[in-house]
Order: C-alpha cells, then sequence, then structure tokens
C-alpha cells in the first residue's frame, strides 16, 4: 500500500481539490509507512496550505486517500505539525460555535459547533508516539481535519437550511474540479 502512495506522489504535484470530488466523501485509508517519500508528501502538503493560505490540510484534500494532516493556525510555532492516523480519544462536554471555511469549499463560511477541547493521539513525522491536548483554534483545527479523513466536510455538519442557501455557490465550487482535474 506504501507502495501506491509513493509512486502516486512522484508522478504527481499536489494540488487542492474541491467540493464534488469523489475523495472527499471517502474514508481515508491508514498510512503504514513513514519514508522520505510521505517526508516529501508532508511537505508538499504544508506548501498547498501555505499557498491557498489555510491553516490546516488533510490528504483527500490534495488527492491522497491517506490518513495525513498538516496544520499552522500561525499563532505559535510549535502548533505547526504533520499528524499522521490521526484519532481522538476525548472530547470535551463544552462546545462553542465557530466560523469556519475550508480550502476545499472557498468562499463558504458557517458556523459549526464542536467541542472546544480534545485529547488526540497521532503518529508525527519522526515517528513518534504523539498525544495532543488542545484547545481553542488548534481542537477546532484538528477536529475539521479529522473530518475531512472520515469524509465529512463541515457544511455536513450545518443545518440544512443553511446548506441549501449554499446550492449555488456549491455548483460553482464543483465546477472548479473540471480545472484541476
Amino acid at each position: 500500500m506504501t507502495e501506491i502512495l509513493t509512486d502516486t506522489v512522484k508522478s504527481m504535484k499536489l494540488d487542492l481539490v474541491y467540493y464534488g470530488k469523489d475523495i472527499l466523501s471517502q474514508v481515508a485509508e491508514d498510512v503504514q509507512d513513514i519514508n522520505d517519500d510521505l517526508l516529501e508528501t508532508i511537505d508538499s502538503m504544508f506548501g498547498v496550505m501555505y499557498r491557498e493560505k489555510g491553516v490546516g490540510l488533510a490528504g483527500p484534500q490534495v488527492g491522497l486517500k491517506k490518513r495525513i494532516i498538516v496544520i499552522d493556525p500561525g499563532n505559535d510555532p510549535r502548533h505547526k505539525i504533520a499528524l499522521i492516523n490521526p484519532v481522538i480519544l476525548e472530547s470535551s462536554d463544552t462546545t462553542e460555535p465557530y466560523d469556519e471555511g475550508c480550502l476545499s469549499l472557498p468562499g463558504l463560511i458557517a458556523a459549526v459547533i464542536r467541542p472546544s477541547e480534545i485529547l488526540l493521539r497521532a503518529v508525527n513525522s519522526k515517528g513518534k508516539n504523539i498525544e495532543i491536548e488542545a484547545g481553542g483554534i488548534m481542537a477546532r483545527v484538528i477536529q475539521h481535519e479529522i473530518d475531512h479523513l472520515n469524509g465529512i466536510l463541515f457544511i455536513d455538519r450545518i443545518e440544512k437550511f443553511v446548506r441549501d442557501e449554499m446550492k449555488f455557490e456549491l455548483k460553482k465550487i464543483k465546477k472548479m474540479n473540471v480545472k484541476t482535474a
């Protein structure tokens, strides 16, 4: 399976995929090996995220059906991190709404209610198992990106009537995939 990821990454330049691509509604697969090709993929994902002025990016958003996320909320250099096979172990009972957007849904923003704190387990880019307690924007971004790994978009977490109001914009976003296909 790692060989497939390796061959795919070597033969393609990572580009953002947009709403309407099947990969965004599929569950991503665990990463089996951390190797040089995976580290290059992670670097490329950071490059795409920064180019698009985002704070987080998941593998499926660049066409990779792999459980990889990169995060840099920009408020603390220690928060720039790549997480492989992340799993939320615990979530607080306290929730908060926050206006979310998404690089794969450009221009759309809606209030999403999420737990305000989480406990996460993942593997870092050095292959070390880590646990992270996160709150605030870091918890928000991690949850949003893990949703991508599970085939969930932020618009799947909002009220139907709000999503219905976005129908015209969603049609336009779907057409953006034609440019990158």
